[in-house]
């Protein structure tokens, strides 16, 4: 007695409908990752480019338990101007001070300043919350 195969013979009639749908599954997400990608490249370039204002926190210095000095690095382009925001903590976390840095639109480029903060009790540390473009620009 013979054995009797199940299987098509291999080669014979063409791919199966399994491998047809995973060629077009991999295609499609092919096209998709592609396209996210390009998507967030485009979202982070048009972010980088619309900054305004961008500012690093260089160091920081506690004066005294009511002072925090504060060298401030602001880089924006010409003629922009917002305003850079600095906050002092207590050991605790707690907020003890807090300052509006004016940034004046003369100019551009970089700035390094060196700023006061006045606080109510010791700070342990500052920091750069972030600065603000007139006109909506956030950095």
């Amino acid at each position: 007695m013979t054995a009797v195969r199940q299987d098509l013979p291999e080669g014979r009639y063409g791919r199966s409908a399994d491998e047809r749908a995973d060629r077009k599954l991999k295609i499609v997400g092919a096209v998709l990752g592609a396209g996210l990608l390009a998507m967030t490249g485009w979202f982070g370039y048009d972010y980088v480019t619309a900054q305004q204002i961008s500012a690093e926190l260089i160091k920081f210095d506690t004066v005294s338990d009511s002072e925090v000095k504060v060298h401030l690095e602001v880089r924006k382009k010409a003629d922009a101007a917002g305003t850079c925001t600095l906050r002092s903590l207590a050991e605790d976390g707690a907020e003890v001070g807090r300052r509006d840095v004016r940034i004046d639109a003369s100019g551009g480029g970089r700035i390094d300043e060196i700023y006061t903060v006045r606080t109510t009790s010791r700070a342990t540390s500052t920091e750069l919350t972030g600065c603000t473009a007139d006109g909506g620009s956030t950095g």
